[in-house]
């Protein structure tokens, strides 16, 4: 094979693979934008703000979650980080803290059972009380284990808008790379004898 031959092929499938790399940058940085935008967006019309120093809110977390918490003390939840650290790391303790320890689905079968129990002896009180407290736990705890795992779902969408950012930037790099090495070949080309073989 000519060298010629070689030199443009190589360089012509360089220029199509840098091409298509600066359009998965492209695509991968719009990705990005779109999800960051999306989750702060929700994130800030849900108006979740962390406690503020030196509040019960705050004092009163373990020390391991007040650490986390404290970076972001008086600030409105805006960020897939943030809503991660509040989820993890303030709303679990409450949520542990309403249920004693148990889940949504622990503290639902007691809820039923207790129902359960009470509508078999309507005329005791103490059962009726019984069933009445699980019943408003449960509820509690299933609304804070939903906002809980919205805010997952939201950490989520946001780090996978993060993977986007630096798969775009590696893309154009990569495309830009290829790009330069590609004109590098072709003023190569140019200057081949048009008798050098490979």
């Amino acid at each position: 094979m000519k060298r010629r031959s070689f030199d443009r092929i190589v360089s012509y499938v360089g220029m199509g693979l840098g091409v298509f790399l600066l359009v998965a940058a492209a695509l991968l940085n719009w990705g990005y934008t779109f999800a960051d935008k999306s989750v702060t967006d929700q994130l800030a019309n849900q108006k979740i703000t962390f406690p503020a120093a030196n509040t019960s809110g705050l004092t009163s977390l373990p020390e391991a979650d007040r650490a986390v918490i404290a970076k972001y003390a008086g600030m409105q939840l805006t960020t897939g980080k943030q809503a991660q650290a509040y989820a993890d790391h303030y709303m679990a303790v409450h949520i542990r803290g309403i249920g004693g320890g148990k889940t949504y689905s622990e503290i639902s079968g007691m809820a039923m059972a207790a129902s359960a129990a009470a509508a078999k002896a309507p005329a005791d009180p103490v059962l009726a009380a019984d069933a009445a407290k699980l019943m408003g736990t449960r509820t509690t705890l299933f609304m804070g284990e939903t906002l809980r795992g919205l805010l997952g779902n939201a950490y989520a969408f946001w780090q996978l808008g993060q993977i986007a950012k630096l798969s775009a930037l590696a893309a154009l790099v990569g495309g830009l790379l290829m790009l330069v090495l590609s004109l590098l070949g072709l003023n190569h080309l140019r200057r081949t004898p048009e008798d050098a073989t490979i």
